[in-house]
């Protein structure tokens, strides 16, 4: 196997299918940031849903990774589309309603390379070549063969494209991507606040797009004082991310605080600020002779719902699954198709309703923010319809 791209779910393929008995060589351009304050370091953080978190269990990740994860057991959805930037309506999506698990566990993306990578040298069957990337690919109908950057030439039964929006192997394979730009931006970073998270995650929309604070382990400062603390996306659009990143520590502390709408008191920032464009895309096929594509090389949402990398791990489920029943060939051209018939469809309709979501997120006119915070209390007061869209977004496999 050649797993070209050293994110998250490239190095959980490289681990997987070496957890399985493939010898597999996982390839990134880029040597991976595993220190928070190192500069290029990833502040966002992944929620892995519950079948994500079951995946990682199965293929002998999730011990490394649960003594970090912190259980989200609630997801609070505020709006405060008001004139004012108060909470209006503020409704709790709880776990418990239809599991008796939390919907997921929240970890660090710079955390989750660091236990990744250390989990990949204890595999025998994996090798991971940070700082050296796919030059070159060329599949035939029994095998592919691939350069790397470095002059390394290997051939490989399986290219797993795990290499991002901009994926060198999607355009080897001659498969084309449709794109929908927002003009949104998102800035990512920590904070602590004086009013404890209690493990929920809270999504509050004004205009621009959702501010979102998700849960993380208390932070211990220069004063040794131990403080609750939360990871943040802010999305807005463009240019108001320039001018957010252009203000002095203290304003746009004062400024992130009202955006919160002072639902955890004043936040300050305990991070560095890292900005993130956001998009939609979507891969015309998610495979090719000898290729499959899955993550951000195969679909790309706005960070809403906590879909991005567990549809990434779903797509890498399912592959795995063919893989395994099939491996005397698990580049087959039939069972690569399977993987797409099996895929495609969904991802379509995910992209689809988180770029609703996401649409919705950002209206500015009045009339229209009322228009949603009816939406989501006539949601929320319907009991059967609120757990079905909890299980949707959980993607619980049948």
């Amino acid at each position: 196997m050649f797993v070209s791209g050293g994110g998250a779910p490239g190095l959980t393929a490289a681990i997987a299918f070496a957890d399985a008995g493939f010898r597999t060589l996982c390839a990134d351009p880029a040597p991976p940031v595993m220190d928070r304050e190192a500069k290029g370091a990833d502040l966002r953080t992944t929620a892995f849903l519950q079948p994500s978190q079951a995946f990682l269990e199965r293929i002998g990740l999730w011990d490394r990774l649960a003594p970090h994860a912190m259980p989200l057991q609630v997801m609070r959805i505020v709006d405060a589309g008001g004139p004012a930037p108060e909470p209006r309506v503020a409704h709790d999506f709880d776990a418990a309603d239809i599991s008796d698990k939390p919907f997921g566990w929240n970890l660090p993306n710079w955390l989750l390379r660091r236990e990744m990578v250390a989990h990949l040298a204890t595999l025998p069957l994996a090798e991971f070549r940070p700082g050296t990337g796919t030059a070159h690919v060329l599949t035939r109908a029994e095998e592919a063969r691939v350069t790397l950057s470095d002059g390394t030439r290997l051939r490989a039964k399986l290219i797993v494209g795990a290499d991002g929006r901009h994926s060198p192997v999607r355009e080897a394979a001659g498969i084309g991507v449709r794109t929908l730009r927002y003009g949104q931006k998102a800035l990512a970073f920590a904070v602590t606040h004086p009013i404890p998270h209690d493990n929920v995650s809270t999504e509050i929309h004004r205009s621009g797009g959702p501010f979102t604070l998700v849960p993380l382990p208390d932070w211990t400062g220069e004063d040794g004082v131990a403080r609750p603390s939360s990871a943040i996306v802010w999305m807005e659009r463009g240019p108001e991310i320039k001018r957010l990143m252009s203000l002095a520590i203290p304003d746009f502390e004062a400024e992130m605080t009202a955006r919160s709408a002072h639902l955890f008191g004043p936040l300050r920032l305990v991070s560095q600020r890292t900005v993130w464009p956001i998009i939609s895309q979507v891969a015309d096929r998610m495979e090719a002779e000898r290729t499959a594509l899955i993550a951000e090389a195969a679909h790309v949402v706005p960070p809403i719902g906590a879909q991005g990398l567990n549809m990434s791990l779903a797509d890498l489920h399912t592959l795995l699954d063919l893989a395994v029943a099939h491996r005397d060939d698990p580049g087959a051209r039939p069972l690569l198709q399977r993987y797409a018939r099996a895929r495609h469809a969904e991802v379509l309709a995910r992209v689809t309703g988180i770029d609703a979501l996401n649409r919705a997120s950002m209206v500015e006119a009045q009339g229209l923010r009322d228009m949603r915070m009816r939406a989501l209390d006539a949601i929320y007061r319907v009991a059967p319809v609120r757990r079905v869209l909890m299980q949707t977004g959980l993607g619980a496999r049948g």
